[in-house]
């Protein structure tokens, strides 16, 4: 009798987690399979952020996340689809499907984390001041009453934001829609500084031959991350582990010595 019951208890515990095993497959993640079956990955990038995304002479979206992307999709035997987006209506882009991931120096930071999943990071960077050469602004003490501009929505934003004794010093912040517009008031004098990421800034200076310069004392420091929905944790991992083999296999460091002319990554 005691065995009778044993086998019972025994055929009970394995079909609940049969029955368990098949729920989870039929209501499981569906991320990755849904790209494949479309054929499609979306990337939503701003196109106006070089050298991570951004238009060239031509009008073509190109960029080091971009050359990373393709060649991500090429081995997942997907095609890329470059969706330029409003940078402050991202997470909104994200939420209702209209793009696929956020990909473009998007900075990890713990509030993003409750509402995007990200990838391993792949690059750091640090939010710094350009100012221009002929300003004697050198360091963040030299900031009181100044006027600061940059992104707005950015990671830039948030940086100001957590360090409000800085931000309560400054004679004002002024917004823009991408830093190239920051830049170039900046330039005319409109600003005093621009608070952005360091990799952006520098590739601006040396490509436009601008007259500025990054001050050593940086605002904070961070590092880049590929962004999914919270829920689509297959298709993240497909995308990072594919990372990984490029790093491995040096493809990775090949296009950061593109556009850096060195290598930056830092995902293994």
């Amino acid at each position: 009798m005691k065995k009778y019951i044993l086998l019972v208890l025994i055929m009970i515990i394995v079909a609940s987690l049969v029955l368990t095993g098949c729920n989870e497959t039929a209501g499981g993640d569906k991320s990755w399979d849904n790209v494949k079956a479309k054929g499609v990955f979306v990337m939503g990038l701003d196109d106006s952020f070089p050298p991570m995304g951004f238009k060239d002479d031509k009008g073509e979206v190109v960029g080091f996340d971009v050359d990373a992307a393709r060649e991500v999709c090429k081995r997942l035997g997907v095609e890329l689809k470059l969706q330029s987006i409003e940078w402050t209506a991202k997470n909104q882009e994200l939420d209702t499907g209209n793009i696929d991931c956020i990909w473009n120096g998007f900075s990890i930071s713990e509030e993003r984390k409750e509402q995007v999943l990200f990838t391993e990071p792949y690059m750091n960077n640090r939010m710094v001041l350009v100012v221009n050469t002929s300003s004697n602004l050198t360091k963040l003490a030299d900031f009181e009453g100044k006027k600061v501009g940059l992104q707005a929505g950015s990671s830039a934003a948030d940086a100001l934001n957590a360090s409000a004794d800085f931000k309560a010093k400054l004679g004002g912040v002024v917004e823009f829609d991408e830093n190239l517009m920051a830049l170039m008031d900046l330039e005319k004098g409109g600003i005093d500084a621009v608070l952005m990421d360091e990799v952006v800034a520098i590739y601006n200076i040396m490509t436009g031959n601008k007259d500025m310069l990054v001050i050593d004392d940086a605002l904070s420091s961070e590092e880049y991350g590929v962004g999914f929905r919270k829920a689509d944790k297959e298709l993240m991992k497909k995308v990072e582990d594919t990372l990984k083999e490029m790093a491995a296999d040096g493809t990775l460091a090949q296009i950061a010595n593109k556009w850096f002319e060195k290598d930056i990554t830092t995902i293994k």
